[in-house]
């Protein structure tokens, strides 16, 4: 299903530029050239969607939207919908290696208001492109726009399960009474789609041509905060008030004593059955339109989840509930045959999990930081993969950078890496992305920061934690030539280099 190929794990909003975030502009095309020029076929990115509590875009107000913070202000004024000088609005100094979510969010709403003004003075030339897009989207875009413009106009920290009844439980008629109520700010919110859509696969384009595959990041639950939720309560374990009986989160593991509370409403499963897995079949189909690969996050949660009951203050007391996943990925295997799908199949996995994603040969995830905690047995040690149907990480975004971990390991992760490493310590981080490049692993992935060999402050999230999170972003002056070299060397030495077709 996958050829030996390698690439390099790095959110939009973490790549170089002068406007306060990464974005798809210039410096995405930079970067789609540098993977290219070192031989790496393949570019993971964190989920494109708006993001929603602390940022983070996990907790995104929409499965299906596009996050405007990353759309390009170049590109806009190349496109004529912006001038020079609305420009110099984005760049009152920003950090290079922070980002400030408050301060760029104000900043591109006011450009991108411009960019509209510009737009609709220059519709009949748009227009066509622009109704095409409405057309294939108007599924997901009405919701998404007018829950959007209920939030710009009212309260926006205000959930949607507070709002007014009549909207909150969407009467027909008051739903419709709203879309003409906000008509105006409704049309905005789909120009920015629109934007944000023809700039994704404008970028999405130019990687494939340069032989660049992307994998897209799917997480498997949806913010309480979200079009999806407010537009589809029936298929979540909710009260009659809107509220969720039940919360996702994960039993202590490796990553929190008391395991992770993340807040989101689990699924009604029965209920996703009786309409056929039409939302989530819809969403599939969308994330593999938007990419080459996708990684579903927490997969386990197909197979059966940790449900905790609303109240709780942490993780601990939640209980293990039965997932409709097997019928789903059954549906979408009759539709579109192999699936490319990567399991992300961290933290407590019974062999039921591992049954689910074996039968439908997705690659499971192994991560070279959890390789160290145990004995010559550990299953993320490289010699006892089973399998080359896997994909190997140093470190993912939930992880510290690798020279950030190695300064932090416990004693007994320090003595096993020292048994493995037998050579010594010097550029041990160098070494452990050598043993990923070197494994039998189908696909090699390293983040970013572990190429730029920066230690924990370039972490971009302590799972967890609400604050600090996802801000972290690069500068091209950290690659150093050697770096560049080295992932080169590495990718021809173990041959996860582009094949070359034959004539």
């Amino acid at each position: 299903m996958y050829d030996r190929s390698s690439g390099i794990l790095l959110s939009i909003s973490s790549l170089p530029g002068k406007f306060g975030i990464g974005c798809m502009g210039k410096e995405a095309f930079a970067f789609v050239d540098f993977l290219h020029d070192s031989h790496q076929q393949l570019w993971q990115i964190l989920p494109l969607n708006p993001p929603g509590n602390a940022n983070s875009p996990y907790q995104a107000f929409s499965a299906f939207a596009g996050n405007i913070l990353l759309i390009s202000p170049e590109r806009l004024r190349e496109e004529g919908l912006l001038e020079e000088e609305d420009l110099l609005i984005l760049t009152p100094g920003h950090s290079i290696s922070k980002i400030d979510y408050q301060e760029v969010r104000i900043n591109k709403m006011k450009i991108l208001k411009k960019a509209y003004v510009l737009f609709r003075a220059d519709f009949e030339k748009r227009k066509e492109p622009y109704y095409s897009f409405l057309g294939e989207n108007s599924w997901w875009l009405n919701d998404y726009a007018l829950f959007q413009a209920i939030k710009e106009n009212e309260d926006k920290d205000l959930c949607w399960n507070k709002w007014e009844d009549k909207i909150k439980h969407r009467n027909r008629s008051d739903i419709d009474a709203a879309m003409s109520h906000y008509s105006k700010e409704i049309e905005f919110q789909r120009f920015l789609q629109n934007i944000f859509f023809k700039q994704w696969f404008e970028l999405k384009t130019y990687a494939n041509k340069r032989g660049i595959k992307i994998i897209g990041d799917l997480p498997l639950y949806i913010s309480m905060d979200s079009s999806d939720v407010w537009s589809n309560q029936d298929m979540f374990l909710l009260d009659e008030n809107g509220n969720a009986k039940w919360m996702g989160g994960v039993p202590p593991d490796y990553f929190s004593e008391t395991g992770q509370m993340w807040g989101n409403p689990v699924y009604n499963w029965d209920r996703i059955k009786e309409r056929d897995f039409d939302w989530w079949i819809a969403r599939i189909h969308f994330n593999l339109q938007m990419f080459d690969i996708i990684r579903i996050d927490h997969f386990r949660g197909l197979e059966s989840f940790w449900a905790i009951p609303a109240g709780e203050k942490t993780a601990e007391n939640g209980k293990w509930m039965k997932a409709r996943g097997e019928e789903l990925l059954e549906k979408l295997k009759s539709r579109i045959g192999n699936l490319p799908i990567i399991a992300e199949d961290l933290g407590i996995i019974t062999p039921e999990v591992e049954k689910l994603r074996d039968k439908f040969n997705l690659p499971g995830m192994k991560v070279l930081q959890f390789a160290f905690s145990s004995d010559e047995k550990n299953s993320y040690l490289p010699h006892n993969y089973s399998s080359s149907n896997s994909v190997v990480y140093t470190g993912t975004h939930d992880n510290n950078t690798t020279i950030g971990w190695l300064k932090d390991i416990t004693p007994e992760e320090q003595g096993n890496l020292r048994i493995y490493y037998s050579s010594g310590w010097t550029h041990l981080h160098k070494k452990i992305i050598e043993t990923a490049w070197s494994s039998v692993s189908r696909i090699a992935i390293v983040p970013m920061q572990d190429i730029l060999e920066l230690d924990s402050r370039a972490r971009m999230n302590i799972p967890g934690t609400i604050e600090g999170n996802w801000q972290w972003r690069f500068d091209w002056r950290m690659l150093k030539k050697k770096q560049w070299k080295f992932l080169s060397k590495m990718t021809k030495k173990y041959n996860r280099c582009r094949r070359k077709k034959s004539k």
